[in-house]
């Protein structure tokens, strides 16, 4: 009878393949706030946005399930929300809002699309989440890599960091439709109940699922904390809509979460050079905890960092 000896080597390596999706599944849970803003990504709205030919057709690929983008049940009746969209103008700056019909008396922006000329053919966007779903305003962009040498060195030993820079939009479909000469702005004809006979809801994915899938849209955004487009953002911002019930339930978590001593807070500040690109960030995040003594104190960490790169 031959007799079995137990190699530590492959004990060590059997531990490590059974706990490695226990860590990647528990790296992926840390991403979850619990806020509604968890399920639709800012990300893979301006992925969309720059494949669109026209507003109209943004709203359709918002709507659309095989793209990944919206998993939003605001008025959790257990079937996904349609978001309209409506396009608010003046001058030469357009915000494009995102929006969920809640019922027949309510409506939440889920985010707003702000662009402006900054040139005859130069054009930026930002893309806004509503504080109401994601706890605060988080913006996210697009961005491009490019490699910028180190001026302490010269020459072919020249050390070359990779710097992000603020993309021009001006080539996207979208963007040159609605800059065209004779367009109709954008307002989506359907509401609350009515919607376009094409159109199917479904049942909302588990987040883990719908948090997988919209990974790869990443690639080229990023969120950052800082205003770029002022002027469509001061357009949107009196004509933003709210849900109370909406609002009162990300306000709830928010509140829960500070008080289990979770992250509550977190500000990027990013200072950029005149050719828009991004050299240098400060993140700093506040954490609040309530102790055993009923004390509640608070933490602030600010972490620097210089030509930051992509994720």
């Amino acid at each position: 009878m031959k007799t079995l000896k137990f190699s530590p080597l492959l004990g060590a390596l059997a531990l490590l393949l059974f706990s490695a999706p226990l860590f990647a599944q528990s790296d992926m849970e840390s991403d979850s706030t619990g806020l509604p803003g968890d399920n639709f990504s800012l990300e893979a709205a301006i992925a969309l946005f720059k494949k669109s030919s026209s507003p109209e057709d943004f709203e359709k690929r918002l709507n659309s399930e095989n793209n990944d983008v919206n998993n939003l049940d605001l008025n959790q009746d257990g079937e996904i929300d349609y978001i309209r969209v409506v396009d608010n103008t003046e001058g030469d700056v357009h915000a494009l809002v995102l929006q969920v019909a809640v019922s027949e008396k309510e409506s939440q922006d889920v985010a707003v699309i702000e662009i402006e000329k900054q040139g005859t053919e130069n054009a930026i966007l930002q893309i806004v989440g509503d504080e109401a779903l994601y706890g605060e305003q988080t913006i996210a962009e697009p961005f491009e890599e490019e490699k910028a040498t180190n001026g302490k060195n010269k020459g072919p030993a020249a050390q070359r960091a990779l710097v992000r820079t603020v993309v021009n939009v001006w080539m996207w479909p979208s963007v040159r439709f609605m800059y065209a000469p004779g367009y109709r702005v954008w307002v989506s004809p359907y509401r609350w109940r009515v919607y376009p006979a094409w159109w199917r809801p479904w049942r909302p994915h588990p987040w883990r699922a719908f948090h997988v899938r919209a990974v790869p849209y990443r690639a080229h955004c990023h969120v950052i904390h800082t205003h770029r487009v002022h002027r469509a953002h001061a357009v949107y911002a009196p004509r933003r809509t709210h849900s109370k019930v909406v609002h009162s339930r990300t306000t709830t978590v928010v509140a829960a979460r500070g008080k289990n001593g979770a992250v509550v807070g977190k500000k990027t500040t990013t200072a950029t050079q005149r050719n828009g690109r991004v050299n240098k960030s400060k993140t700093t995040t506040t954490t609040v905890k309530k102790g055993r003594d009923g004390n509640t104190g608070v933490k602030k960490t600010t972490t620097k960092t210089r030509g930051v790169r992509g994720h």
